[in-house]
């Protein structure tokens, strides 16, 4: 299977816009309790855009970088394994050099440090980002002008920008059924999609911005499926 046929094949196509989930500058979020596959999902996304050979930014504030690159080998490794890819190391070897991983400690990250990282990898030429994902962002203080500088960023990329968003069960919703977490800076984003268990999988819901559709992460391997 070519890399087109496993673009084509892509169950997030359903939550896309003319085959892209974000367009240039818009902000989307993975909501999910601790545990439950914001990253594993965040990757797929992520992987998505790799098979399209678009430069994929990856900045994780909770793992370093040997974990984020063992999420992208085992997501990889599952895909392969789902859809009998042959001449796996070849198409792997292919979309790697399009992976940037930039970690950053949480009490560290701040908009001019991001700027200032950013400046060094595409001014020397080092990568120039076509997809932002931010995995570990905290959304348990206000953050909406930290959110509206990020957004300046994008816009000044032209990129897209991908954050994980940790809620918790004690929180109730928010208006419209947005998570508590995420309610106050809810404006910041163009999408929004919450991963929530269920006795068949995770569920994979639209709450804001995209389609409902009727996908799950598989428990075992976290990849997305149809809904049987």
């Amino acid at each position: 299977m070519i890399k087109n046929d496993l673009i084509e094949k892509n169950p997030l196509r359903v939550f896309g816009r003319e085959g892209e989930l974000l367009k240039e500058g818009e902000f989307g979020a993975v909501l999910a309790r601790a545990g439950i596959g914001k990253t594993s999902l965040l990757v797929q996304i992520a992987m998505d855009s790799l098979l399209k050979s678009k430069n994929v930014l990856h900045i994780s504030l909770d793992d370093p970088v040997t974990k984020v690159c063992m999420w992208y080998t085992e997501v990889f490794k599952h895909v392969a394994e789902q859809y009998n890819i042959s001449m796996i190391d070849r198409m792997w070897d292919e979309i790697l050099p399009h992976r940037f991983i930039m970690t950053f400690k949480v009490d560290d990250f701040t908009v001019p440090r991001l700027e200032e990282r950013l400046l060094d990898i595409t001014e020397q030429g080092i990568f120039m980002p076509q997809v932002i994902l931010i995995d570990g962002f905290p959304f348990d203080s206000p953050v909406t002008e930290t959110l509206r500088g990020i957004k300046n960023l994008a816009s000044d990329y032209h990129v897209p920008v991908w954050f994980s968003v940790l809620t918790h069960r004690h929180e109730e919703p928010g208006p419209g059924g947005i998570p508590a977490r995420i309610a106050e800076s809810i404006d910041c984003f163009d999408t929004a999609i919450q991963l929530s268990p269920e006795t068949e999988g995770i569920h994979i819901k639209a709450v804001k911005g995209t389609q409902e559709a009727d996908l799950l992460l598989d428990p075992e391997t976290m990849l997305i499926k149809g809904k049987q």
